[in-house]
């Protein structure tokens, strides 16, 4: 099993290419399933969530290569409806497989997606919509069981609440449903917006994309010429290295990003005292001369995301005053706390709130990721401690970050990938 070492205090300078989103490209991948040619995605993230669910499709019957993150797949071929529990069980984003697999044959086999680290993260939403478009939905031996022999029907609904991988499951079920299905309370986050794009470019009547009401006219359980279309740039790898910018008290510039994306992100940061030089593309962070303390609550967007929590607590560790952290989204999100302790962060929690009492040194120790956010926030705090500190189980960073100690020894960081 791998581990990174990391020596600090550290200083970076220069300028990091962030990745496609990960969580742009697996609904994206998945939406492949309902299209009846090869489609080609540019700005794939090569992480092994990618390759999981690439997988996945492979033992549904399709055909991929992935190579400098050009990913070139072929789902026509698709011949089978089971994903079985020894793929899904690594990762639950494979639940997104259910709508396009049901809308498209009319049946399938799709494995509960099981525990997750950070809380639960229940598929009811899913189910319930899928029979409101009159789909027969059953559970047995751990496998969701969807039958619509006539096809999936359009209906009105109503999410009772704002759920990112429901809207993006029942949005790809619609596409291909009879008649018109209208959505309510969807999730607004970018990569939703690109797979109804995605869509709309291929041919399919969707309005209000961008908005918590989207309206989809299927084709009937027609498939789609799907177009060719490179993966949105990843905004919370963009997160994470302003966050590695503003606590290493360096300037260093992100190339290839939305900043319309991170404007949650960079508004904390600037009330923290970070100042910023920003084009269409590219983010320059200038630190603060002295953080100041934040008050964050994680919501949906384009409110603070949750997946930038654990980094921002790891950067108010060293805010002048005390910062307050409210985890609305997942009940477990705070494991990475006890790790940063163990670094010598003084943080005191209170069910969904932590107070983090800054300007207390950080010293290197050994640390334990725990989930694939909290893992670099590990990274982050390491980069600010004295001494070296070593952070292990890092397959949950090798999840979502793509070379990750590779970007950061170019930015000048002293990290290496070691074996335990």
């Amino acid at each position: 099993m791998d581990y990174l070492r990391i020596q600090g205090p550290t200083k970076l300078q220069g300028s990091v290419v962030i990745s496609g989103a990960k969580n742009a490209a697996l609904p994206l991948i998945t939406l492949t399933l309902l299209a009846h040619n090869k489609v080609t995605l540019t700005n794939v993230p090569e992480v092994a969530d990618i390759k999981t669910l690439l997988k996945l499709l492979r033992n549904l019957g399709a055909t991929s290569s992935l190579e400098n993150h050009v990913l070139h797949l072929d789902t026509s071929t698709v011949n089978h409806t089971m994903a079985n529990y020894d793929i899904v069980k690594t990762m639950r984003a494979s639940i997104l497989v259910l709508g396009p697999l049901l809308a498209r044959f009319g049946h399938c086999e799709v494995s509960l997606p099981g525990g997750c680290a950070i809380g639960q993260r229940p598929i009811d939403l899913h189910l319930k919509a899928l029979e409101q478009m009159g789909a027969q939905i059953t559970i047995h031996a751990g496998y969701v069981h969807a039958l619509a022999p006539e096809g999936l029907k359009g209906a009105h609904i109503i999410f009772d609440k704002i759920t990112v991988t429901g809207t993006a499951n029942i949005v790809m079920a619609a596409a291909l449903a009879h008649g018109k299905t209208i959505l309510v309370n969807c999730a607004k986050e970018p990569e939703v917006v690109q797979l109804c794009e995605i869509l709309r470019d291929s041919g399919i009547d969707i309005t209000g994309i961008g908005t918590s009401e989207l309206s989809i006219i299927g084709t009937g359980g027609k498939t789609i010429d799907m177009v060719d279309f490179e993966i949105i740039p990843d905004r919370i790898e963009a997160g994470t290295y302003l966050c590695a910018g503003a606590i290493t008290n360096s300037s260093i510039t992100l190339e290839h990003v939305r900043p319309d994306h991170l404007d949650a992100v960079t508004g904390k940061l600037e009330q923290m005292g970070c100042t910023f030089d920003i084009t269409d593309t590219t983010i320059t962070i200038h630190p603060a001369p002295q953080l100041k303390h934040i008050d964050i609550i994680t919501q949906e967007y384009p409110a603070f995301p949750t997946d930038m929590q654990a980094q921002f607590l790891a950067l108010a560790t060293l805010a002048n005053g005390t910062s307050i952290i409210e985890e609305r989204l997942f009940e477990n999100r705070f494991m990475h706390v006890s790790e940063l302790q163990r670094l010598g962060a003084d943080i005191k929690l209170n069910g969904h709130t932590a107070a983090v009492m800054g300007g207390t040194p950080l010293f290197g120790a050994d640390v334990m990721a725990t989930d694939l956010r909290a893992s670099s926030a590990l990274v982050l705090a390491a980069m600010a401690a004295e001494g070296t500190t070593n952070v292990h189980r890092i397959y949950h960073l090798d999840r979502g970050y793509e070379n990750l100690e590779q970007k950061l020894q170019a930015l000048g960081a002293k990290i290496e990938r070691l074996k335990e």
